[in-house]
């Protein structure tokens, strides 16, 4: 799984904008699955546009679990800061289907505990 930070970094694309594709949440639904286009389930990886850099579905679909800890993190350096000591739990990007556009923006993070299971929630395999 991504680090928190690293996974930001690659929903943003190089972009300052709340999401890859600019500013306008009109143009959201090109781009990821939410509340207003999902139907209410998962859907396949791929079936929106992908970011500049060619990654698919890092708007909405499903919460994508991060290595890390959620909590003020350890040390914040400019670049790959380090996430939390421990709190019992770890960071989810991206937002999922049942999430209003403001919730799948490329900064929004949100917390599960890890045992949580559900159809909104997945993860990213990355190499570094």
């Amino acid at each position: 799984m991504p680090l928190d930070a690293k996974w930001e970094f690659a929903a943003r694309a190089g972009t300052t904008t709340e999401w890859s594709f600019g500013g306008n949440a009109a143009n959201l639904g090109s781009y990821g699955w939410h509340s207003g286009n999902a139907g209410s389930m998962t859907r396949e990886v791929g079936g929106r546009r992908p970011n500049p850099w060619g990654l698919y579905d890092m708007h909405g679909n499903v919460w994508e679990w991060v290595w890390d800890w959620w909590g003020t993190p350890e040390t914040a350096p400019a670049t790959d800061p380090l996430g939390a000591v421990f709190s019992g739990a770890r960071v989810v990007r991206g937002g999922c289907w049942a999430c209003p556009p403001e919730r799948v923006r490329s900064a929004h993070r949100y917390r599960y505990i890890p045992r949580t299971r559900g159809t909104h929630i997945g993860f990213r395999v990355v190499r570094s």
